[in-house]
């Protein structure tokens, strides 16, 4: 079942289209990308389902049903530009906005003592947030915003401020979130960690859906036949000796001394003949096929838009 859907979501401001015609579905328990350039309309979107702003037309539904004021509350949400207030000290604050969310004081307390401990930071508790560096003040908000135990998450940017250390806390936590039965809606510019943590993702592009769906199916969609093979040096003249049906991609000597080149088959062709034609002549090191990142797909799609 999809927790969110979006049915034909137009946006405008002042003239400019934020979003055009936008149908989308978020599955329950999933890590979703939401992936698009700066502009893109990823926080038109955003905005949507927290009810900051509402759509000129079209449905946003939530557990299938239209969204609703009081169903903010079953939301937390990590904003890019972040919110906490400099002079407040950091317990004080957290204590506030979990309160905000319904919280009682003894159960905030409780909780928040859980997830400092949990983050190594129960020494902060007493110092402003204007002490922290950018990297604690991140954590501080990350806490506040899953502290309520929401059943949709949207973090958008997460990752910024952090050391890759902290990067991949962040990662655990969201992953284990996810395992315990939230959904996390994950906006970033990072492709690398849409890799390691999404199940599925959606690209959109000057407030157009380029392309949805399980994050595995898709890299699939845009396989292109290519291998990459890795292989006894000395032996580099097999490059120049192809066969007609073999397109040779590129080719570069890796710091151990093997030589590795990049072969696109013909459709009809098989990987299996590539690699028999390597081992016939040579020591074959390492042999697999080159699936597009998120990173290739995603520039291709928005240059091609």
């Amino acid at each position: 079942m999809d927790i969110i859907s979006a049915e034909h979501i137009v946006k405008t401001y002042s003239g400019h289209v934020a979003l055009n015609d936008l149908t989308l579905n978020v599955p329950e328990r999933s890590i979703y990308g939401l992936l698009g350039p700066n502009g893109a309309g990823k926080t038109s979107f955003i905005r949507i389902i927290n009810q900051i702003t509402a759509p000129d037309s079209g449905k946003l539904l939530f557990h299938g049903k239209p969204i609703q004021a009081s169903d903010v509350a079953r939301i937390g949400y990590l904003p890019e530009e972040r919110g906490l207030y400099k002079k407040m000290r950091v317990g004080e604050q957290a204590l506030y906005l979990a309160q905000l969310k319904g919280l009682s004081s003894s159960e905030a307390k409780k909780k928040l003592a859980y997830w400092f401990e949990k983050f190594d930071i129960h020494g902060w508790w007493d110092k402003r947030i204007e002490e922290l560096s950018k990297g604690m003040a991140q954590k501080v908000q990350f806490i506040t915003t899953v502290l309520h135990e929401p059943e949709l998450l949207i973090f958008d940017e997460p990752f910024t401020g952090f050391d890759p250390i902290n990067t991949n806390l962040i990662k655990k936590e969201i992953r284990e979130l996810r395992d315990k039965g939230a959904t996390v809606i994950f906006s970033t510019h990072r492709m690398e960690s849409v890799e390691e943590i999404c199940d599925h993702i959606a690209l959109i592009n000057k407030s157009n859906k380029i392309l949805e769906g399980p994050l595995k199916d898709i890299r699939m969609k845009y396989r292109t036949n290519t291998y990459s093979i890795t292989f006894e040096p000395r032996e580099a003249d097999l490059l120049k000796a192809l066969p007609h049906n073999y397109h040779l991609v590129d080719h570069h000597r890796d710091n151990e001394g093997w030589r590795t080149a990049r072969i696109t088959l013909e459709d009809q062709s098989s990987p299996n003949e590539i690699l028999e034609y390597f081992i016939q002549r040579t020591t074959v090191h390492h042999f697999e096929e080159v699936i597009p990142s998120v990173n290739d797909i995603f520039i291709r799609e928005v240059q091609k838009n």
